[in-house]
């Protein structure tokens, strides 16, 4: 359905990856709507115990590790916050290119969303021990982070019930969102929102949920920064200041720029009339 390439299958868990050879997904046998581990890639080169001793100084004990997946090597694993564990790496080795055709065949992972109940604790850790760079703002309780030009490679939301909220997939372009759209329907599936452009990101997105219920997203044309230097994100047309720079944004924010939005209230991505 979603065009994922298995390469590996273990007793309780099995591996994905687009068909150009990127690692994408590990699905495991165990709770529903979870999310067990996240992992990282770092420069090619990068000292992996260098980058121990420096999580010691936060009092993270990090451990290495070997064979973590098909194409890793060597990570360093420890976790974060809310219990999920993260896996650093520095070598990847891509999977053979897949050259069959079928299903809507992302680009990559673009982001994972989960709710928490103290967003603040969760921000401070990804920014101040992992490095990664807030892009925006919805009011308090949402929080956008980046690791690279994407606008967001993960994001938080404020709930009393932790667990996931969304996986993201990039296609290449709106045509790819269309097919998405298409193939989706031709299989029964229908969307809960869009297709749409969020205002936060400015991506053109669909949402759908899987067997598990897990709310999927697939999505073009995120905003880049590009120059960390400069401080602002690439312009385009559909920005609303020139220039587009990280800010808090206020609480309509997460509806539909396009003007109209899903039937149904996603906690989180509420519709505003």
């Amino acid at each position: 359905m979603i065009g994922l390439t298995l390469i590996e299958r273990e007793a309780k868990r099995v591996f994905l990856a687009t068909k150009q050879g990127l690692e994408a997904l590990a699905l495991e046998q165990g709770a529903p709507n979870a999310l067990s581990r996240l992992a990282f890639q770092v420069a090619p080169g990068t000292d992996l115990a260098q980058l121990a001793r420096e999580l010691s100084t936060h009092g993270i004990k990090a451990e290495r590790r070997s064979s973590i997946s098909p194409g890793v090597a060597q990570a360093i694993v420890f976790e974060d916050p809310k219990h999920t564990t993260i896996e650093i790496f520095a070598e990847y080795s891509f999977a053979k290119e897949d050259t069959s055709q079928g299903g809507i065949m992302p680009l990559k992972l673009g982001h994972v969303a989960y709710r928490v109940a103290d967003v603040q604790q969760i921000v401070k850790f990804y920014t101040d021990v992992l490095g990664f760079r807030v892009s925006d703002w919805r009011d308090d309780t949402f929080a956008f982070l980046r690791c690279g030009p994407d606008h967001h490679t993960v994001n938080f939301v404020v709930d009393e019930v932790p667990q996931l909220h969304h996986i993201a997939f990039e296609v290449k372009d709106w045509a790819e969102i269309q097919r998405a759209c298409e193939w989706l329907a031709k299989n029964n599936i229908h969307l809960v929102w869009g297709p749409g452009r969020h205002i936060i990101g400015h991506n053109i997105a669909i949402y759908h949920r899987n067997p598990d219920k897990v709310r999927v997203e697939f999505f073009c044309e995120m905003d880049l920064m590009k120059d960390e230097g400069l401080g602002y994100f690439d312009p385009r047309p559909w920005h609303q200041d020139r220039p587009q720079r990280p800010k808090v944004w206020g609480p309509d924010t997460l509806r539909n720029y396009w003007g109209f939005g899903s039937e149904r209230i996603i906690r989180g991505y509420q519709t505003v009339e």
